[in-house]
């Protein structure tokens, strides 16, 4: 096994690895009995349902790092134009997926009320951007990733009216939690995922894919990305503990330690704050660096999902929404329960749940049932050259 394969390997364990904790979060989205309520909220959660969630915040950042380290690979079997036209093609075919095939398997509204718009939306964004601005320049993406990864939290500091057209703009690209648009007076489309800050990250993976490039020492490249995740680590309990630049809200007493301690993670993924990726990408970057050489079959489990991510993670929905009909049914709910209107989701009412230890089972589940249709599109990728697979 060459070098260079290690290097591919090692990312194809990580990647998979959070591809499996997000449908953790997914399923406990549509399966947990509170699971519309806020498990992050120090005043309404528990020790379980809190890390529940936590562990699947590291999933996103690391998910769009290591797409911005495979562009960066695959550009190097590319000529400039030919890189930086797929780029701008995938990304438009992204924002496709995500508004008609995801909305569709999140919702199963054929009417699309709700148009949801999340991290598939601002991958597309992204890659359409870097693929305009890598055709520039390698060191302007490194530049513009980093000074959108850690200075887009001074707009914190600046109030913008988001009734004026650069305050809509700001807010859409920069700094939204979630901003629901109307078309018209049955369909919404809603913002959860903001561009910009998931731009830099991915524009910082891209750089940083130059540490795999083959002439790159192993042993320097290693170090580099342990102590690169180090420093975001650190930086993120300093910031976190005195309050300091990196996030929108600074921690809060709830006067008990639990609380307290639930409060100091609980940083900002909507938008992503520099704290919540120091909190995510730090230990994702350590990992990252460990994890080269490991060959056991834990490993080589993950990379049969992290070989496929894209194909795995439209198909996740799918299957879990079916679970969720079938379940609906089971349960004895009727067609007049289908549409709830405090739950975006069809067949998913808001009496509708289980506890924790059981969506851990269906969790379990899910993933498993995916592994053999991950294994097939795995291998049929390997033996056709339709140009549309490498959309997949």
């Amino acid at each position: 096994m060459t070098t260079e394969k290690k290097r591919i390997l090692s990312i194809d364990i990580l990647r998979g690895l959070v591809m499996v904790i997000m449908a953790l979060d997914h399923t406990r989205d549509f399966f947990h009995a509170s699971g519309m309520s806020d498990p992050m909220n120090p005043d309404g959660t528990t020790i379980p349902l809190f890390f529940t969630r936590l562990i699947t915040h590291y999933c996103a950042p690391t998910f769009v790092f290591l797409s911005g380290i495979s562009a960066y690979l695959s550009s190097q079997n590319k000529d400039p134009k030919q890189a930086s036209l797929f780029l701008i093609k995938r990304g438009f075919w992204l924002l496709f997926v995500e508004i008609f095939i995801i909305t569709f398997g999140l919702t199963f509204n054929p009417f699309y009320n709700l148009v949801i718009l999340q991290v598939i939306w601002s991958i597309g964004w992204s890659m359409i951007l870097l693929g305009i601005l890598s055709r520039i320049s390698y060191r302007l993406v490194a530049v513009i990733g980093l000074i959108l990864f850690f200075g887009h939290n001074i707009l914190n500091y600046i109030t913008v009216d988001p009734k004026t057209f650069i305050g809509s703009f700001v807010d859409l690209t920069l700094t939204t939690r979630a901003q629901f648009i109307p078309i018209g007076d049955q369909h919404i489309i809603g913002v959860f995922y903001t561009i910009l800050p998931w731009t830099g990250v991915m524009f910082v993976g891209f750089a940083i894919g130059k540490w795999y490039s083959a002439a790159f020492d192993e042993v320097k490249r290693k170090r580099y990305l342990f102590y690169s995740g180090l420093g975001l680590f650190v930086s993120f309990l300093v910031l976190r503990y005195f309050s300091l630049y990196g996030n929108p809200e600074p921690r809060k007493d709830y006067g008990d330690a639990l609380k307290n301690f639930f409060d100091f993670l609980n940083v900002s993924k909507y938008p992503p704050s520099l704290q919540y990726l120091g909190m995510t990408l730090g230990p994702a970057l350590m990992l990252l660096s460990v994890i080269e050489n490991v060959k056991n079959r834990f490993a080589r489990i993950m990379m049969v999902y992290g070989k496929v991510p894209f194909f795995y993670y439209v198909l996740h929905f799918y299957v879990i929404h079916i679970i969720v009909v079938i379940c609906f049914f089971a349960h004895g709910y009727g067609t007049k329960d289908i549409a709830d209107p405090n739950i975006p989701f069809l067949f998913r009412p808001a009496t509708f749940g289980y506890i924790l230890p059981i969506v851990y089972l269906i969790w379990l589940g899910i993933v498993a049932i995916l592994y053999r249709p991950c294994v097939w599109f795995q291998k049929y990728k390997s033996t056709h050259t339709q140009w549309w697979l490498s959309y997949l």
